[in-house]
C-alpha cells in the first residue's frame, strides 16, 4: 500500500490495524560510470514496496535527497545539508503522528544518511524529555537495505571483495533488476577501484576519479539484481515485523 496512491479513508481504515509505516530514504549522487544518480533513494524504494506486496504495511514517499555533499563534483549530484535534513526528518514525523502513525521505520540506501537521521532521532526525543511529557508514543528506527542478513550472504557470494563501499554491484544490480532498460556495460581501470579516505568534494573526485570506492560495478547483473531483491525483501519484513512487535 502506497501512501501517494492511497485516499485518506483508506489511509485512516489502515490506522485501525497498524500505526506502522515504512519511510524510505536516499540520495541523488553519483554513483560510477554504469550507476544511475538515484541509486541510493531508488533502492529502498524498490524494496520498500516489494514488502507492501506481502504485507500490509504503508510505504511513505521516499526522501530522494540525502546528505551527499562529498559527491558535489560530480555533475547531478545534490545534497541536503545536515541540518536541513534534520528538519526535513523532523517535519515528517510530526505530520506522520499528527495523524496517528507512532511505528516510523525509515529505510535507508545511502551511508552519508545515518548519522544525520540518527540526530534528527535524537532531536525528536529530546523535544519530548524537555518538554517534561511522561513517554514519548514513537517508535523510530533506521534500518539500512544493504545490511540485512540475507542480502550480506548473496553479496558475498556472487561479488566477495569486488563488493567495495560506493557504486557497488549489489546497488547497481538491484537497481537494474527494477530497471532493465537502464543497465550499461561500460568497461574501467582497475577493475576493482581503489579505496582511501578524502575530505571535500573536491578531494573525493581528485581521489576516486570515476566515482567509484573499492568495487568492481563492472559485475552487476540484472540477474543478481533479482536475487539481491529478494533476499532484501525477506530481510525487511523479518525486522520491520519485530519492529512493530516492540
Amino acid at each position: 500500500m502506497r501512501l501517494q496512491l492511497s485516499t485518506w479513508p483508506e489511509v485512516e481504515a489502515y490506522l485501525t490495524r497498524s500505526t506502522g509505516i515504512i519511510v524510505p530514504i536516499g540520495s541523488t549522487e553519483q554513483h560510477g560510470p554504469n550507476g544511475l544518480i538515484g541509486t541510493d533513494a531508488l533502492c529502498p524504494e524498490i524494496v520498500a514496496n516489494g514488502v507492501a506486496e506481502r504485507i500490509d504495511v504503508l510505504v511513505a514517499p521516499t526522501i530522494n535527497v540525502g546528505m551527499a555533499q562529498h559527491h558535489l563534483a560530480f555533475p547531478g549530484s545534490i545534497t541536503l545539508r545536515p541540518s536541513t535534513l534534520i528538519a526535513v526528518i523532523r517535519d515528517m514525523v510530526q505530520s506522520l503522528a499528527r495523524t496517528g502513525f507512532r511505528h516510523i521505520y525509515f529505510f535507508n540506501g545511502h551511508g552519508g544518511n545515518v548519522a544525520t537521521v540518527q540526530a534528527a532521532f535524537a532531536e525528536i526525543y529530546a523535544e519530548n524529555s524537555l518538554a517534561g511529557a511522561p513517554g514519548s508514543p514513537l517508535h523510530l528506527k533506521l534500518a539500512n537495505w544493504y545490511q540485512g542478513r540475507r542480502v550480506g550472504e548473496v553479496s558475498r557470494e556472487l561479488f566477495a571483495g569486488d563488493e567495495g563501499s560506493h557504486a557497488t554491484p549489489s546497488e547497481i544490480s538491484l537497481t537494474w533488476h527494477a530497471y532493465p532498460q537502464a543497465a550499461k556495460r561500460v568497461a574501467m581501470q582497475p577493475a576493482r577501484a581503489p579505496t582511501g579516505n578524502f575530505r571535500d568534494a573536491e578531494d573525493y573526485r581528485r581521489v576516486f576519479p570515476d566515482g567509484r570506492i573499492g568495487s568492481n560495478p563492472m559485475l552487476a547483473s540484472v540477474e543478481a539484481g533479482r536475487r539481491l531483491f529478494e533476499a532484501s525483501v525477506e530481510d525487511t519484513i523479518e525486522d520491520y515485523t519485530a519492529f512493530l512487535a516492540r
